[in-house]
């Protein structure tokens, strides 16, 4: 019989907060909600994540979306409001100043309405995938 070689357990051990299906994290993120529990709120300003859950203790400040929910947001806004400009040039051929009138107001009210939720998305995403910062920062 040969000898059996030990081998540690590669496994992570599970966070002590509650991990949801990625899907309802997502969701439960972009309706501004704790991920994990879904019962407290995520943002402590317009798009400052509070450092931790009050209800479940999940470590939401740990989450750093960064540059992800800007880019996000420039990615869907663009696809709309591209094709609106352009089918409506096509059809139309209305005066710059018109176009600028009304595509100017409408990219800043889509892109500052989706911003936060696309933001609570990513931290949902981040933390249901376990993507959190464990480094203190050094600067």
């Amino acid at each position: 019989m040969a000898p059996v070689r030990w081998q540690p357990d590669r496994l992570p051990s599970p966070p002590p907060w509650n991990v949801p299906p990625t899907g309802t994290a997502i969701g439960r993120g972009m309706m501004g909600h704790c991920p994990s529990c879904g019962r407290s709120h995520m943002f402590n300003g317009f798009l400052r994540v509070v450092p931790q859950c009050q209800n479940c203790g999940a470590p939401l400040g740990s989450a750093r979306a960064d540059d992800a929910p800007p880019y996000f947001t420039i990615l869907i806004v663009g696809h709309i409001i591209v094709p609106m400009i352009l089918i409506w040039q096509r059809l139309s051929d209305p005066p710059t100043w018109l176009m600028s009138a009304v595509f100017v107001p409408l990219t800043l009210v889509l892109t500052l309405a989706l911003m936060r939720p696309v933001k609570g998305g990513v931290v949902g995403l981040m933390l249901s995938l376990n993507m959190l910062k464990t480094e203190p920062d050094t600067a």
